[in-house]
């Protein structure tokens, strides 16, 4: 989402910073045009020094890509009251033709776009939304360890031509399955292999809890949270691991502007190459945090179960659909869907209201699959 708006106007002299670990490669520009490159420590203090030493008394602005780095530089520039954009890398003006690339290159490219308004700044969020990142990325690495440490014992029996125990549909993975696994007759290295992986499984799944129980605390201390993640939960769909990671991805509520920006920020809405009187539209554009929109996918599927306008919307889009893509199709447009329903819900700050059922047969397993997900 975007940050505040810039006004090139509003200054006299205009920093691009490419930042590493390590350095920083400055450009200065004024309006007249460029004025000197150099490569500085990565320090705050550094910089801000130079800035009070050779331009006194002007109005300086700075600007960086967002990356690795993260916010720490901002943090310490916005702190001493210098304005401070952290732009997209994808969102950055290049020349096509250009194939030399260097630090200072780069520095000189985002001044120059800094000083003629060509860059949007990304929307900064605050210490507490920062922090419930944090805890949402960690359980979302621990969640992808489970399900790799999965793939790789049943891959391992596999190779080894041994038959995974049955177990009914949702119950693969139950404790009576793997203490079955840990019995299952094998050579002594075979053995081990499975033992260490099933002790792994077992390690990534405490976390798992681990990690959900710290999320819930922290966000039990911080009322905005809490009654963000209230309303959330209102939505048909959404359950409380969706929630709270829509409100760590998102940040400010009052950063939304419009109702259609989230899905866009989702990356949910279709890629475009219109000229004239042709209009071309193809795949959603896959922008944004991939994991969560897997897991607002995952959300529509519950919400066409529980919502009968959302599953009628689903079967009018399946309609107009080739039968092998229509429910994928048809699920990714419920998500943009549900996605402007998550939007108004936080920009109004309240529930969502519940209209009026409509009449609507449940979902066939021939619509969705035998197990619920897009064929």
């Amino acid at each position: 989402m975007r940050g505040p708006t810039f006004r090139p106007l509003d200054y006299e002299i205009f920093a691009g910073l490419d930042v590493d670990k390590r350095s920083i490669a400055v450009t200065f520009t004024t309006h007249q045009g460029f004025l000197k490159s150099l490569c500085m420590p990565y320090s705050v203090e550094h910089l801000l020094n130079h800035v009070r030493k050779h331009f006194p008394g002007q109005k300086v602005a700075f600007a960086y890509e967002a990356g690795p780095t993260g916010y720490g530089l901002y943090d310490g520039l916005v702190a001493q009251a210098y304005p401070c954009l952290i732009a997209s890398p994808a969102m950055i003006p290049k020349a096509p033709g250009q194939r030399v690339k260097t630090n200072r290159l780069d520095s000189r490219g985002l001044s120059e776009n800094l000083r003629g308004g060509q860059l949007t700044s990304i929307h900064v969020p605050s210490a507490v939304y920062r922090e419930l990142r944090h805890l949402t990325q960690l359980r979302d690495t621990f969640v992808s360890e489970m399900v790799a440490m999965k793939q790789r014992i049943k891959s391992l029996l596999v190779v080894e031509g041994i038959e995974f125990p049955p177990a009914p549909a949702g119950s693969q993975w139950s404790v009576l399955v793997k203490n079955q696994l840990r019995t299952l007759p094998c050579s002594p290295t075979v053995r081990l292999k499975l033992e260490q992986l099933l002790d792994s499984l077992a390690f990534n799944e405490q976390q798992v809890v681990k990690t959900t129980k710290e999320i819930r605390r922290f966000c039990q201390h911080e009322p905005e949270l809490v009654q963000t993640i209230k309303y959330l939960l209102t939505l048909p769909g959404i359950g409380w691991v969706v929630a709270s990671q829509l409100v760590a991805r998102i940040g400010d509520w009052r950063a939304l502007s419009n109702s259609r920006q989230l899905a866009g920020f989702l990356g949910l809405v279709p890629t475009e190459h219109s000229t004239g009187d042709r209009t071309q539209r193809g795949s959603i554009t896959h922008t944004g945090d991939p994991r969560l929109r897997s897991k607002l996918i995952q959300a529509s599927w519950s919400a066409i179960r529980q919502d009968g306008e959302l599953r009628e919307f689903f079967r009018s889009v399946c309609k107009t659909h080739p039968r092998p893509l229509a429910a994928r199709v048809a699920i990714v447009a419920v998500a943009r869907k549900l996605s402007v329903r998550i939007a108004v819900v936080l920009r109004h700050h309240r529930a969502y209201e519940i209209r009026k059922p409509l009449p609507s047969a449940p979902l066939t397993q021939e619509e969705t699959g035998s197990q619920g997900t897009p064929r």
